[in-house]
């Protein structure tokens, strides 16, 4: 470690006894060192010469207070051996008593760690130079004093004579704390005694063995388990002897391991902030008093297997940074959270017998400023934790080069090896059966290459994840490693896989677990990447660190394109002023840690076919460190692109990079014709509650601008962590829930997947625009489809087609062809046969696309798209209106004024009633026949303009605008009501406005309720007026509670959510929910569940019966209210139990839950205001915004 420098005024106290008798110079140097004074104590100890003593004296010195404030000068030989030594020299050996100057003995008066008797005489090199030296510095100075004299004699400038004895104390400055800077508060320090960094792989004793690719099965020993775990708030606090062999530990808890300890209920629990470092910013230094430290033990033995072995401890990720000791004995010490570090512990290890292995794991460290990233502050040995046996003769590392020739037909094979030693290594090529394809023998140097020429190997793509098994065996082990022959360019500025252009239809990553943090298990890893390629998804940005080694073998093996980033990211600089590349990323001193991360990075990932760009972090600005980051990735691998968002202008980095912006905005960017490299969206369509909105304007620009390589949605999951309220209710935490200030709120539920990591509404949007075929049209019988898969033709697809119409679905599934060899990104047609023709009802062709056969992660049969193309128009208003009429029943009701402020209007056959209030304007009452007895409506009919904000209105300015413009407290006032009976029916004519309080907008309605025989023709008519008018309205509708709903019926797009700006993924059909099921329970509460472009919904109950009032479950639902928007373009619906008011109060599910209601709240829209994505990106497309501005529609009731 190196010292920490301590203030002039501290003092570390070292006495020596009667002195010895001193040349004159130097002991005028003595007294002149700054920090040392005179006073009486034991004799000091035996010295060479009285210039060993004052070297002695100065090392002490330099090593109590790394004062480099001197008067001297710098002095050579003393400077070189003994002040900048790197550690300290072991404890001082008695002398000789015999020497000519010795002296009797020494004593440091000390706290610190490091005594002042750990510093010998030898640790200085004594020499003519030195002494003639400090003799020249002497005479510079030009004064001397005396040592030791309280006689008033002399004077003070005067030295004593060679001859002079004197008895004199020398006392340093006091002791320090720390007497030297901890490791993991030491920017000099990045590891101690760990090995290089190396691939990921496993040796096994055969090749047999190897080829089972099962780690249990290795020369390895898994460490994770049930450790003992102890927890401080400081690693300065006891015990700090923990690691000791006697040391007992059996009243500790139990951890696991891999675990987070926050997550198993230690320390102050988790954080969440999205930019902002937690504890106060003073790079590289890290709070002595509030950094945690989990000390972690364990016990293994090792079998006789593992004798002559070197032995290597390897953690996969420890946060944030960790010592290690084995049998009591210091190991090292590393940083760099989510990459490994590995510790040669062959002498540590005692075979055949227990060990204790010992871990102190630190909450941060001076590299915790370069990891912080937007998730959860969290800390613990959270990867596993092997014991690796490599043989005497054993790989040191390897590097395979697939390197296709320009035809991209044949290759050649290159394998870098490195040995330990030279040795016989035999090589070998397996296809994906096993099949021998190549091999080759040598006995090479430590470092030598095979070199095999591979005619025609199957590519390897996202599409085609086709897989060789690479083996290489050796004197006494084996190993495997699975190799894809692919080629990453850009090809004229666009980018490439094995000559063909590719789309990138990714996701960001975050490595997450709701109940154990970073701590991912593999299954649930492995759910999340078959669940991607499920949803069409074929790229992961690690964001912002490389992730569990395990993900890339099974992208390797599913096919995944992946963008491993380095784990940096330093964003929180960023709040301290403008020059936030100061603090680190352009600071020369952190040179070594960013080029460490880089390192580790591609030295581990570097032989896996699924990695095709380096990514040199996240939102850490641009500066020097970044360009050497560079070129120590280049210096490694040539042979894959290099991103970085943060260097905007791609001087470094070899591809253009953008976050959150706009599809116009790249768009612009893709016409100019100035740029040569290509663009991706490393984070774009921000998913955070309900949305994305405005997906398909994204994916159409990829399409259409071959450069635009596509994006990586942020993100895939919300990262919830699973906790309980007072009342020991469970839900999905944020920030602040576990009283961490300060923090970021709710802004870590921003995915794809709910934080269960099951899809959300998103999800299932986003693998619809990203679907490999698409429907564009169709004229007679044939259908125009485009193939936008980037490497493989739709061969491996069927397709079958029905026809779905207003109640029905016709013909059923058929078949239908699909041509063979369709290239991709191209067109073709497909003949559709038996199609019907004069279709009366509206109607859509519906065309599903399959696997044709199973794969490796979807069976025979997945749906992997679909399409709907229109072949009838949905019937008008007036088509409808002119149903209503009959011709044996007279349409106009009676009416009677039951008092002065409320009008009874009951049907001709008196099967419904009416009631309407004059001052409220709108209907408050509605009753049926068979159940008079039984009110349906629990809260009346009114005109609504606001929903409950989502987290996109939140994030961006509409939801603002609309809270300051008090949409949501809008009230009714009636002008006029006028009713009159028509031939056609009884009509109510109602003006208002509707406005909030304090401002001097509003909106004047004019409705017309129209009563004709069973039903309500309802036609409303709206005028914004008045200053401040906000710009759009969340919505614009009806909103009524209605008693008895068990299901609703519709037809329209379903079955799922549906907006403006997010509903390609829901299909026209009749579709039937109950009204728990149409909810989306958001884990934060907003507006959900509403669905769009529909034509009719029916409301449907089991009412009780009228003299019992009991509901009879046996009998079938009937409908209690349809709402009828004839071709009216892109009305919705929505129910569910709670209110707008609810949904805003609510933070939290369980919140939410307490208020759920026993009616169901209706909204029935004209339109609605589409999503976005404005919490972190654009804000609602114009094309998608509910304007203010004057409106008109209508419906029927009934």
């Amino acid at each position: 470690m190196v010292p920490e420098a301590q203030s002039s005024s501290q003092r570390a106290k070292v006495c020596i006894g009667p002195a010895p008798i001193l040349k004159a110079p130097i002991a005028i140097l003595l007294l002149h060192f700054r920090n040392l004074h005179v006073t009486t104590c034991k004799p000091p100890p035996t010295f060479n010469s009285s210039l060993s003593c004052v070297i002695y004296l100065l090392s002490k010195q330099h090593y109590a207070t790394q004062d480099t404030d001197l008067h001297a000068p710098s002095i050579p030989h003393l400077r070189s051996s003994c002040l900048h030594r790197p550690r300290l020299c072991p404890s001082l050996e008695s002398t000789s008593a015999s020497s000519s100057a010795s002296v009797a003995g020494a004593e440091l008066c000390t706290t610190t760690t490091t005594t002042m008797s750990e510093i010998s005489d030898d640790y200085v090199d004594i020499s003519s130079e030195t002494d003639l030296h400090l003799s020249v510095y002497m005479e510079k100075l030009g004064r001397h004093r005396r040592l030791g004299s309280s006689s008033s004699e002399g004077s003070s400038t005067a030295g004593p004579s060679r001859e002079e004895t004197t008895t004199a104390v020398v006392e340093a400055p006091v002791h320090s704390f720390p007497k030297s800077l901890p490791d993991w508060s030491n920017l000099k320090v990045l590891h101690r005694n760990t090995l290089p960094p190396r691939s990921y792989f496993f040796l096994y004793n055969t090749e047999e063995d190897a080829l089972t690719r099962d780690t249990s099965k290795s020369k390895s020993l898994l460490l994770s388990g049930k450790w003992k775990f102890h927890l401080t708030t400081s690693p300065f606090h006891e015990p700090r002897g923990f690691y000791k062999t006697d040391y007992d530990t059996s009243e500790w808890d139990d951890i696991v391991v891999p675990g987070m300890w926050q997550c198993q209920g230690y320390g102050k629990g988790p954080q969440y902030t999205n930019l902002n470092f937690p504890w106060p910013v003073d790079a590289p230094n890290i709070p002595y008093d509030d950094n945690e430290c989990g000390r972690h033990v364990t016990t293994f033995k090792v079998g006789d297997d593992f004798a002559d072995h070197q032995l290597r401890l390897r953690f996969e990720g420890v946060d944030s940074a960790f010592t290690v000791w084995v049998n009591g004995k210091e190991v090292g010490y590393s940083q760099g959270a989510r990459n490994p570090s590995e510790f040669d512990v062959t002498d540590f290890i005692k075979v055949g017998e227990d060990n204790l292995l010992a871990v102190e794991v630190y909450q941060r460290c001076d590299g915790t400023y370069l990891e912080d990233q937007d998730q959860w502050w969290l800390s613990g040995i959270f990867r596993d934790v092997y014991l690796h046996a490599f043989p005497k003769f054993h790989p040191i590392d390897y590097h395979v080069h697939t390197l296709l020739d320009d035809d991209y037909k044949d290759a050649t094979l290159k394998v870098d090896v490195e040995m330990s030693q030279g040795a016989y290594v035999d090589m070998k090529l397996l296809d994906a059966d096993g099949k021998l394809i190549a091999k080759d023998m040598k006995i090479i140097d430590r470092h030598n290459s095979f070199d095999i020429r591979v005619k025609n190997p199957h590519k390897w793509t996202a599409e085609t994840p086709y897989l060789y098994t690479l083996v290489l065996n050796f004197k006494k082990c084996s190993l495997v490693q699975r190799v894809g022959f692919r080629r990453a360019e850009l090809i004229k500025g666009v980018f490439s896989i094995n000559g063909d252009p590719i789309k990138i239809r990714g996701v960001n990553r975050h490595e997450h677990h709701p109940d154990s943090g970073r701590a991912v298990p593999y299954d649930f890893l492995k759910r999340d990447l078959l669940l991607m390629k499920h949803f069409n998804v074929n790229g992961i940005r690690t964001s912002h660190y490389i992730n569990d080694p395990r993900l890339y073998d099974l992208a390797d093996e599913l096919g995944i394109w992946i963008l491993d980033e380095a784990d940096l990211e330093c964003h929180g600089f960023g709040v301290l002023g403008n020059a936030g590349e100061s603090w680190a990323t352009d600071n020369p001193d952190w040179r070594e840690a960013y080029e460490d991360r880089a390192r580790q990075m591609v030295q581990r990932d570097k032989n896996h076919a699924s990695v095709i760009m380096w990514s040199l972090g996240n939102e850490s600005f641009y500066g020097r460190n970044h360009q050497h980051m560079y070129d120590v990735i280049k210096s490694i691998d040539k042979s894959r692109l290099v991103h970085y968002e943060g260097d905007w202008n791609a001087s470094t980095a070899d591809i253009y990079s953008r976050m959150y912006a706009s599809a116009d905005d790249i768009i612009n960017t893709a016409s100019q014709k100035d740029w040569a490299k290509p663009l991706v969206l490393c984070e774009y369509i921000h998913a955070m509650g309900n949305g994305p909105g405005g997906i398909k304007e994204y994916i159409d620009a990829f399409y259409n601008y071959p450069r635009l390589m596509g994006g990586f949605v942020w993100e895939w999951a919300n990262h919830g962590l699973r906790t309980k309220n007072d009342d020991g209710e469970e839900y999905m935490g944020y920030g602040g829930d576990f009283g961490d200030v300060p923090n970021d709120y709710n802004f870590v539920f921003d995915g794809l997947c709910f934080a269960n990591h099951t899809p959300t509404p998103g999800l299932v949007e986003y693998g619809k625009a990203i679907e490999p075929v698409q429907t564009l049209e169709i004229k007679e019988n044939e259908v125009t489809i485009i193939n936008r898969y980037d490497i493989v033709s739709l061969d491996h697809l069927t397709a079958t087609w029905h026809i779905v119409a207003d109640g029905m679905v016709i013909g059923g599934d058929q078949e239908v062809e699909i041509p063979k060899g369709i290239k991709p990104h191209t067109k073709a047609h497909l003949k559709i046969k038996g199609l019907p023709k004069n279709l009366t009802a509206e109607a859509y062709l519906h065309i599903d696309f399959f696997l044709a056969k199973g794969t490796n992660w979807a069976k025979e049969g997945h749906r992997v798209a679909f399409g709907q193309l229109p072949l009838s128009k949905p019937p008008s208003m007036s088509t409808i209106l002119s149903s209503l009429s009959n011709p044996f029943l007279d349409p106009v009701p009676t009416i009677q004024q039951t008092s002065p402020s409320l009008l009874s209007i009951t049907s001709a056959t008196g099967l419904s009633t009416w009631g309407l209030d004059l001052q409220l304007g709108t209907l408050t009452s509605w009753r049926k026949a068979s159940r008079p007895h039984l009110e349906l409506l629990t809260s009346p009919f009114v005109m609504d303009f606001y929903r409950a904000l989502t987290d996109n209105d939140r994030g961006g300015r509409f939801g603002q605008q609309w809270e300051d413009r008090r949409l949501h407290q809008t009230s009714h006032n009636i002008k006029r009501v006028e009713w009159r009976k028509e031939k056609h029916g009884l009509v109510v004519n109602v003006h208002s406005r509707i406005a909030p309080p304090v401002l001097a907008w509003g909106v004047d309605t004019y409705t017309t309720f129209t009563f004709h025989g069973e039903a309500v023709y309802v036609k409303i008519k709206g005028k914004p007026s008045g200053p401040l008018v906000p710009d759009t309205f969340a919505r614009i509708g009806l909103t009524f509670g209605l008693k008895g709903v068990d299901k609703v019926a519709w037809w329209g797009r379903g079955p799922g959510e549906s907006y403006s700006d997010k509903k390609m993924a829901q299909a026209f059909g009749n579709w039937e929910e109950t009204v728990d099921d149409l909810f989306v329970d958001y884990e934060f509460p907003q507006d959900g569940g509403n669905r769009t472009d529909v034509r009719w919904v029916e409301f449907r109950g089991q009412l009780p019966d009228g003299e019992s009032g009991v509901v009879d479950k046996s009998k079938p639902v009937e409908r209690l209210v349809r709402a009828r928007f004839g071709d009216l373009e892109g009305a919705s619906f929505s129910a569910m139990h709670y209110t707008t008011k609810d949904l805003d109060e609510c933070k939290h599910p369980y919140e939410l839950y307490k208020r759920k209601r026993e009616d169901t709240v209706v909204r029935l829209d004209w339109a609605h205001h589409g999503l976005g994505t404005g919490s972190c990106g654009p804000a609602t497309l114009p094309a998608y915004e509910l304007k203010s501005k004057d409106f008109e529609f209508e419906l029927v009731l009934d």
